[in-house]
């Protein structure tokens, strides 16, 4: 939580602050994502407006997962910018327009309040790291991925190959080698063999 009381409600005063934090637990996607734990820094300005404090900042934090072609372990640095309106509980009492229709009552629900001069800055460090995050990481941009026979990492080893038949003449290369039995047994035979044949 985050206090906003320094800043009064006077328009235009501003508050800057920075802060380490713990990351929360699932702060990322399946293959990539903020440890639980790991260090967050913050550095916020925080703006003092009609409806409420305008928040605007930057968070670093060490990503960990892995690449999605060669599943190997992988870390980079996430940077992100956001930037988010807090709104005073009474801010429809202090002018806005009330609107009853529902429409205001869907823009409310999407609307984050203060709470007593505090605001939870969670939610918006979730939206905004999670839609940060590269959807296919990878550890480096030419990663050849796995065999798809084997399984073998193809960056170890960029020789690695199998010896694979086409499915379609699978069934002529048993021909071929019996063909080539057969004209061993018909070719003519020497020392005299011919005569017998005879």
């Amino acid at each position: 939580m985050f206090d906003t009381r320094e800043l009064g409600r006077r328009p235009g005063a501003l508050k800057r602050v920075s802060r380490s934090l713990p990351a929360p637990a699932d702060l990322g996607i399946e293959v990539i994502g903020v440890a639980e734990g790991a260090t967050v820094e913050l550095d916020l300005r925080l703006e003092s407006v009609m409806e409420g404090v305008l928040v605007t900042g930057t968070a670093r934090a060490p990503l960990t997962g892995e690449c999605v072609r060669c599943l190997e372990p992988l870390e980079q640095e996430l940077d992100v910018d956001f930037q988010e309106m807090f709104s005073y509980p009474d801010a429809d009492a202090r002018g806005r327009i009330v609107a009853a229709d529902d429409d205001a009552e869907d823009d409310e629900e999407d609307m984050l309040f203060l709470e007593d001069d505090l605001f939870d800055l969670e939610p918006v460090l979730r939206d905004a790291v999670v839609l940060a995050l590269p959807l296919q990481p990878v550890c480096q941009d030419d990663c050849p991925g796995l065999c798809s026979e084997c399984g073998a990492r193809l960056a170890d080893d960029p020789d690695h190959h199998h010896e694979t038949v086409d499915i379609r003449w699978a069934a002529l290369q048993g021909l071929a080698g019996s063909d080539q039995d057969g004209e061993m047994d018909n070719a003519p035979r020497a020392n005299g063999d011919d005569s017998q044949e005879k």
